[in-house]
């Protein structure tokens, strides 16, 4: 077993079959191993398989959910850039609510939402802090199930989206990504240097 899937911590005991079913998100990939296998087992296979985008799938599905938008939070931040005045209101919210998951900050950032421009995928992290906790919202819509896995996707879509602003470094950067998700599992910030990426492009 590869180094990199060891000693993450923040992952769920139960198999990663379990962990998608309950999240009704399904692999591509069709895994070899037994679905009693856990996380990291099907993470080296997918490795292995180099189905990169079907890793970051499960990874969205893995974290714990601040640790989810954070994850997504910094896939938005590899395009938006450091934090400034112009950031958009959907991101900005996110990260507060990290920092702070009070209901108040959960209603902030699905504000958001009512007003955000039509291109602005960062929407994508109000998304995942919307559904958080699996039902539609706070306050009366908290009386409410959300769809199932519906954070998770959203967490995992704005990391595709990064991908795909950066596509120039494609290869590079979703080693970042799964790197960063790894990071967070083990009870980092994930803040993982982009820099990293100049060697992979050589």
């Amino acid at each position: 077993m590869s180094d990199r899937f060891k000693d993450l911590i923040k992952f769920p005991q139960e198999p990663a079959a379990k962990v998608l079913s309950q999240a009704n998100i399904r692999l591509d990939t069709l895994i070899d191993a037994p679905a009693s296998a856990s996380a990291d087992v099907v993470l080296a296979e997918l490795q292995a398989k180099e189905e990169w985008i079907d890793m970051l799938l499960l990874l969205s599905s893995l974290l714990p959910v601040r640790e989810r938008v954070w994850w997504a939070c910094l896939a938005a931040r590899d395009y938006i850039g450091p934090k400034s005045h112009k950031d958009p209101p959907s991101l900005a919210a996110s990260e507060v609510w990290v920092f702070d998951p009070t209901e108040e900050n959960r209603e902030t950032a699905r504000a958001t939402l009512d007003h955000a421009y039509v291109d602005d995928d960062t929407v994508n992290c109000a998304v995942a802090v919307l559904y958080c906790d699996g039902t539609l919202g706070p306050g009366d819509l908290a009386e409410y199930p959300a769809p199932a896995g519906a954070s998770e996707l959203a967490a995992f879509a704005m990391n595709v989206v990064a991908l795909g602003e950066l596509s120039d470094r494609f290869d590079a950067h979703v080693q970042v990504l799964i790197d960063r998700a790894l990071d967070i599992a083990r009870g980092g910030s994930g803040k993982v240097e982009m820099a990293e990426t100049a060697e992979g492009d050589a």
